[in-house]
Formats: structure tokens, sequence, C-alpha cells
């Protein structure tokens, strides 16, 4: 029977991979960069549809482009959840990756689960070529990591998603909705739906993702405990 190797602190292990995903928002915008920015995109556009059918909407179309932009399209639902889950929906995503790679022992079943999901949402609902290219693509590539690499793969396939977005969604919460005001995002079309500022629903919104980094960090660094233990290979 073989003695799995320790396993690095969690803190050593988030700083590592905060490291990469830092590198990655640098040089953002580049070909390399692109994947894993556009899944960002797609977890936001997947929380508005999903909200929008869960609050009895029905969604007409999603799309996702290569210039890293996204729209849904739909009917009914709860315009205030539908807009607020854009942002927060795919943070929340990113922190329940990150949380699950850094304390869960099946690596390779939450990534496979994820791939699964979606390659759902994109033939469920999405209606352009490109994000159905991406979105099977990417589904395909995440099945590969974890049916074909080690473990540990997984593992830090999860943990990468998951701090990517944890960066990403605060920065361009600010970006889109107070540093540049007049955009049309999701907080201009709450505010002239529903009321209020764009500054105002921007400002919650990034208030409410700075919580969100802040637990999901915190749960992360936890060691798991004595259950959740790597049992040995033979």
């Amino acid at each position: 029977m073989s003695i799995p190797a320790p396993e690095p602190h969690p803190l050593a292990a988030l700083i590592g991979v905060t490291a990469v995903a830092t590198a990655l928002m640098y040089f953002g915008g580049s070909a390399w960069t692109a994947p894993l920015e556009i899944l960002v995109v797609f977890f936001h556009e997947s929380a508005h549809a999903l909200m929008t059918w869960i609050t009895g909407g029905k969604v007409l179309s999603m799309q996702v482009t290569i210039d890293r932009g996204g729209e849904v399209m739909s009917a009914g639902g709860s315009r205030f959840l539908t807009l607020s889950a854009g942002y927060l929906g795919s943070l929340l995503i990113g922190a329940g990756l990150l949380v699950a790679g850094s304390r869960s022992r099946h690596d390779r079943a939450i990534l496979a689960a994820l791939a699964l999901l979606m390659a759902l949402a994109t033939v469920l609902f999405m209606r352009n070529l490109f994000g159905l290219a991406y979105g099977i693509g990417m589904a395909l590539a995440l099945l590969a990591i974890a049916r074909w690499l080690p473990a540990s793969a997984s593992d830090y396939s999860l943990r990468l998603i998951g701090v990517m977005s944890l960066l990403y969604v605060p920065r361009d919460i600010f970006s889109d909705t107070i540093e540049r005001s007049h955009l049309r995002s999701d907080a201009r079309m709450l505010a002239e739906e529903i009321g209020g500022s764009t500054w105002l629903w921007g400002g919650l919104w990034l208030l409410a993702s700075l919580a969100i980094c802040f637990v999901a960090v915190r749960w992360s660094l936890a060691r798991p405990g004595p259950d959740s233990s790597t049992s040995g290979t033979p």
C-alpha cells in the first residue's frame, strides 16, 4: 500500500494558485488567457439563465462571444433576481469550486459534474455558433482532465477556476458599474427598471462580492477534517 504524499499547507496552495491567476489577469485579452476569461463570462450568463428559469421565466437565448462578451435574452421571471444573478451568481460558482477543490477529495467527480452542467446549459440555451463551440469544447476539455489526468490536475483546475472568478468578478463589477457607469450593464438596467442608480447597485454588488470572496477564502484555508482524509491505494 502506497502512502499518500503530504499535502501542502492550504495557504501555500492558495498563494500559488493566486499567483498564477494574477499573472493570467495581467496578460488578459491574449489568446492564452481567453479560455478562462470566457469561462467566467459563461458562468455569468449561465447564472442569468438559471435565475430566469428558477423564477418562472423563459430563456430565449444565451450567447458568449470571442471578445469576452455575453448576453441572455429572456421573458418573464424576476427581473431583480435575474439581473442581480449575473455577477454574484458567477462569483458564487467560482467560490464553490475553490472551496470544493480545497476541501473535497472528489475533485474528479466535481470537475466532471461541472463539465456536464456546462454541456447541458450550452445545449439548452446557447444560440450562437461560437458559444456552442466554446461550451461543448470546454466541457470536453474538463471531462478529459477529470478522466485521464492525475487527480491533482482536477484539484488544481477547480482551484484555478475558482480563484479566477474571485479575482475577475469584483474587478468587473467596479469597472462596469462604478468606473464606467454609463455602460449598459446589469446595474444600469436594474436602476432603470427597479429604481436607484447604477452606482448604488454596483456598490452593493461590490460589497457583496467582497464578502463572498472573504468567506470563500476562509473556508478554503480550513484544513479538511479527519473524515475527508485521502485513503491509500494498493
